[in-house]
């Protein structure tokens, strides 16, 4: 089974978290911020990875240092999960709809981060959480994890089904990204590296 772990403590959080690729979906979460939580289950769900993610903070200040550490941690474990990543499809890509809001995530696992980011939502909070956690928490992910993402919201009027559809397409663009392909050898490049 594929596996990768993550953690980190610092002065203001302490974070650790297990990526199983080949799950079945499952997220044992223990995060202190509801919308986050919510983020990481669809994630998972929709990707079909097991995750455990436990993780505690200065959440009386702002919920910024639990977010952006649990996306560097989260990085971590994907990219050990990932190993040498030989035979795997490398790119993925899904568009997907939340009633009326749609979401374009395309990824490449590279070994170069990088995030563009086109998400404009409508609103600053969903409850109590700032949304433009978003993008900081898919920042830390994708440099930690050596992942070139691009997400794109196509439609939304809705910041909650905005952030979902947006959190539902990272998993199904993962899933394909990991997946391995039978007929590859080695790596999906012609630098015999990824």
């Amino acid at each position: 089974m594929r596996e990768g772990r993550g953690a980190r403590k610092t002065n203001e959080t302490e974070v650790s978290a297990v990526w199983r690729l080949d799950g079945g979906g499952r997220a044992e979460l223990d995060v202190g911020v509801g919308y986050l939580t919510h983020m990481l289950e669809l994630i998972a769900r929709h990707g079909r990875f097991d995750l455990t993610v436990r993780a505690t903070g200065d959440t009386a200040v702002d919920d910024h240092h639990l977010t952006e550490d649990t996306g560097i941690v989260l990085g971590e474990a994907l990219r050990e999960a990932l190993g040498d990543k030989a035979g795997i499809n490398r790119y993925g890509s899904a568009c997907i709809p939340m009633d009326e809001a749609m979401a374009l995530v395309s990824l490449d696992i590279s070994g170069r981060p990088y995030l563009a980011y086109d998400v404009p939502l409508p609103a600053a909070k969903v409850g109590t959480f700032d949304t433009e956690l978003v993008e900081e928490f898919l920042r830390a992910f994708a440099n930690h994890a050596g992942i070139t993402l691009h997400v794109n919201l196509l439609a939304g009027r809705n910041t909650h089904h905005s952030i979902e559809a947006v959190c539902k397409a990272l998993g199904h663009a993962l899933r394909q990204a990991v997946s391995r392909d039978g007929q590859l050898t080695g790596v999906l490049s012609t630098k015999g590296m990824i």
